[in-house]
């Protein structure tokens, strides 16, 4: 926790610096919702296809979902919300003429009900 689940386009495959973009995302995460960086998971799918806006093809998205536990106040997830959005936006080129939407949504994880199960290895 946090997982961080991120939906980019196609079109975006070689102007979004997905590896740059979890570099920077977990340490501002983990700040904002004082956690430790080593529990943030960061997920990307790519979306091949999609129906956007009216179909046009000059139009391209990337979602993320970043869901943390419970218990956060609204003003802490618009923090996040906003710190995210800016993390994303430095990390995707301009694609000649390609309009790119990128939104966030915070979720809450049911703190009552999460588990979670960590087994270590040594070498």
């Amino acid at each position: 926790m946090p997982h961080i689940v991120v939906e980019y386009s196609d079109t975006l495959t070689d102007a979004f610096d997905r590896p740059g973009f979890g570099a920077a995302l977990h340490p501002v995460v983990a700040k904002t919702v004082d956690t430790a960086v080593a529990g943030c998971k960061t997920r990307f799918r790519r979306i091949e296809e999609a129906h956007l806006a009216d179909g046009a093809q000059d139009l391209a998205m990337i979602h993320i979902e970043v869901s943390i536990l419970s218990g956060r106040d609204a003003g802490t997830k618009r923090e996040l919300s906003a710190a995210v959005l800016e993390v994303a936006r430095a990390h995707v080129s301009p694609v000649p003429g390609l309009t790119v939407q990128t939104t966030v949504d915070i979720r809450d994880l049911d703190r009552d009900c999460y588990e979670k199960h960590e087994a270590v290895h040594p070498a």
